[in-house]
């Protein structure tokens, strides 16, 4: 129990969090990119088949709007994790 409670006060504390994406997170990250892109060409799909104006437009901004949400997800998935995990491992070894 002592040993525990001492390596946890020697952890170094971090101001913010690591810009590092682990596996999970690449995993997690890559099923919203699928979700998002089904949604995406489900509404552009339904978009055109629709005859009233309005809905059509409607669910043309719901695309819109997924295909954002695809853009702002990719952009998390570029990231360098090389540099980062250096960052991380100089900040443990301190």
């Amino acid at each position: 129990m002592q040993n525990q409670q001492d390596e946890q006060q020697q952890q170094p504390i971090f101001s913010q969090p690591p810009k590092v994406i682990t596996t999970k997170d690449t995993l997690y990250l890559k099923d919203q990119l699928s979700w998002q892109l089904i949604a995406m060409k489900k509404c552009y799909h339904f978009a055109r088949e629709c005859s009233d104006s309005d809905i059509s437009h409607a669910i043309d901004r719901a695309g819109q709007m997924h295909q954002r949400h695809y853009e702002m997800l990719l952009k998390h998935l570029q990231n360098d994790n090389t540099s980062e995990m250096k960052t991380v491992q100089k900040k443990l070894q301190q």
